[in-house]
């Protein structure tokens, strides 16, 4: 008679380590390496990442603006009303844009630059509005249909570019192949915005075009280069401007006017320092009662941090790390140029945005009047940045591994029913076989 005995612990320690039931750091890289392993891990770290950055934007956009808004219109919930018809239009475009084919996206990054380039020449007619110093609006009647053609000029650029580059992949080690047309049309559309006087976006946009030549595998010599001439437009663009040398005087004396160019630096940094490590509360922050221009817009982060405190503000850090780090994955494992491109440009213009935005929040660089994206309030940046995730959303449904599971091969031959002799009932036969 045989008997069963027990297994030895040594046994059942090796089979509970082999199945992975280690509950040590070990087994949690393990369990997030698994995770991250899957076919469609970028496609959710960017949809979940994206989500909830604007999910909190949204939330903080109704904090931030509902002092200002009641004092201007009577309705505390002006500008966040706004900001969901915005963030509505903005998911349709997100979605269409997801659901097009790389061939289908190629052609509209043509058509999306020729509309992006006539809009930004309209805003040097009777129709462009001056903002801030900035005539970078445009004004097609009413308030409600003003716009900002540079934020979709961004989206059209990444798209143009990707395709170029992609068309030309094999010739690129060569200079005159990779920086034409690529840099004198990228170049030209970059000098349209520095005149309207928007530098904060022309910096934007220069870092778009780097990163792209980043990823694309541009020689050292030739960043190195371009570096060096965007770092000379940006002294031209202070030296020129009055009103930016007085913010970089106000940034070099912090303590100087700050009632004046340094007050809103000054109110931002007292934001955050007020909020500790968990913050005074949502909704408590006390200066968004009228201390702090631009609450729900560029200094949104001000609010953020003294509401949600040191906790909240690492959440939104974290969020845009698990962003760039997704992009920076789609681009790496696309085996399609343009996808990989696009993915690159996409993740370069979030990342360095939100960096020169928390860089200005937190007084580290001079004011540029830049956003932070998917968070801060604006319709034109909004429907933009959604296109942009769209885009990458795209990228993400055409990696490798994506497409066996979302596109699977339809040249497969399906199974036929045929009907077996001397049964009532028809079952499925391969063809070919009987």
């Amino acid at each position: 008679m045989t008997t069963l005995s027990p297994p030895s612990r040594s046994s059942a320690a090796s089979k509970s380590k082999g199945s992975g039931e280690d509950h040590g750091p070990g087994g949690l890289l393990a369990a997030v390496r698994n995770i991250l392993d899957r076919p469609l891990a970028s496609y959710h770290l960017v949809l979940a990442s994206a989500g909830l950055l604007l999910g909190l934007g949204m939330m903080m956009v109704l904090s931030a603006s509902s002092v200002y808004a009641y004092v201007h219109t009577d309705d505390s919930y002006y500008f966040v009303k706004r900001q969901i018809v915005f963030l509505v239009l903005g998911f349709l475009f997100a979605w269409v844009m997801a659901r097009l084919s790389p061939s289908r996206l190629r052609v509209l990054g043509w058509v999306g630059m020729l509309v992006a380039a006539v809009l930004l020449i309209l805003t040097y007619t009777p129709l462009g509005v001056t903002v801030n110093g900035n005539r970078n609006w445009l004004d097609l009647g009413t308030s409600a249909l003003r716009m900002q053609p540079s934020e979709f000029a961004k989206l059209a650029i990444i798209v143009w570019s990707a395709d170029i580059l992609a068309r030309k992949d094999r010739l690129l080690d060569q200079p005159k192949h990779l920086l034409v047309p690529f840099l004198p049309v990228t170049g030209l559309m970059i000098l349209l915005i520095v005149f309207q006087g928007d530098a904060g976006t022309a910096v934007v946009m220069a870092g778009i075009v780097a990163g792209v030549l980043w990823i694309v595998g541009a020689p050292m010599r030739i960043l190195l280069a371009l570096g060096g001439l965007g770092v000379a437009g940006v002294v031209a663009l202070f030296v020129t401007s009055p009103n930016r040398m007085g913010r970089l005087a106000a940034f070099l004396n912090p303590n100087a006017d700050t009632a004046g160019a340094n007050m809103q630096a000054t109110v931002g940094m007292l934001a955050i320092a007020s909020g500790g490590w968990w913050g005074v509360g949502l909704g408590a922050s006390r200066q968004k009662w009228g201390s702090l221009p631009e609450a729900h817009t560029d200094f949104i982060f001000a609010v953020i941090g003294e509401e949600l405190g040191l906790f909240g503000s690492l959440v939104v850090l974290a969020l845009f790390l698990v962003l760039g780090y997704a992009g920076v994955r789609i681009a790496l494992r696309s085996d399609d140029n343009f996808s990989r491109y696009a993915a690159a440009g996409v993740t370069a213009w979030f990342m360095i945005q939100a960096l020169i935005n928390l860089a200005v929040v937190l007084r580290m660089v001079p004011i540029a009047g830049v956003p932070l994206p998917l968070v801060s309030y604006g319709g034109s940046a909004l429907l933009a940045n959604l296109g942009a995730l769209g885009l990458l959303v795209a990228c993400a449904r055409n990696e490798p591994e994506a497409r066996k599971i979302l596109r699977p091969d339809k040249k497969k031959p399906r199974p036929r029913m045929t009907t077996v002799v001397g049964s009532r009932r028809a079952r499925a036969v391969e063809p070919g076989r009987r």
